[in-house]
């Protein structure tokens, strides 16, 4: 083999030979191998250019979630905070709680302040009843209406008697008045019986 032709061979292989006949690697690369090179060079940053992060759903094209602030597009903060979403507590209540508010007691209805004469039912319909001691007569024309009044006479002070045939009668001098109205029916009273107010409550005559 002639010399041009070993070094024609030693430039394709990339080897020289030393001094010594032995082989070296021939320190000017060939036109192959710096071709080679750029191309490893330019698949490797390709490569580097691609991300291999996993994108969430609904990403856009530059990997970050819309509506998602504060993070760069693609960045790991964007993913993990697309990722980790918390959900919303639930209504009317702390996490972890069932949600619902507990039920308030039912309020009592109020007592009306006053004076308990006794049961409503004790007032017959069409009729009253007298209560001495609260000087109070209280009457029922008809059925759940009640009326009250004064059982002191207004001729001379006589506590009211008996209520029969629709009036309330004064014992002493033959006075009487109406159940609806308490006005004088009969005798010397020169005025009605002063009106009064009761109420029922639970079942109760109370005077207010």
């Amino acid at each position: 083999m002639t010399p041009e032709n070993t070094r024609d061979s030693e430039s394709r292989s990339g080897v020289t030979a030393g001094p010594g006949g032995d082989a070296q690697p021939d320190p000017h690369p060939t036109r192959r191998g710096v071709l080679l090179g750029v191309s490893l060079a330019g698949l490797g940053g390709a490569l580097a250019g691609c991300s291999t992060a996993a994108v969430p759903y609904g990403a856009n094209e530059a990997g970050a979630v819309p509506g998602v602030q504060g993070q760069g597009a693609g960045g790991p903060a964007a993913l993990a905070t697309a990722g980790t979403m918390s959900s919303p507590a639930p209504a009317g209540g702390m996490s972890g709680s069932s949600g619902s508010s507990p039920s308030a007691a039912p309020e009592k209805s109020a007592a009306a302040t006053g004076t308990v004469l006794g049961a409503a039912s004790e007032v017959p319909v069409g009729g009253g009843t007298i209560y001495t001691a609260a000087k109070v007569v209280v009457t029922q024309p008809v059925r759940g209406q009640y009326k009250a009044f004064s059982a002191v006479c207004t001729h001379v002070g006589c506590i009211m008697s008996e209520v029969a045939d629709g009036t309330i009668d004064c014992p002493c001098h033959g006075g009487q008045f109406k159940i609806t109205n308490g006005a004088v029916v009969a005798g010397p009273p020169p005025s009605p019986l002063p009106a009064r107010s009761v109420k029922i409550v639970n079942g109760q005559v109370v005077l207010l």
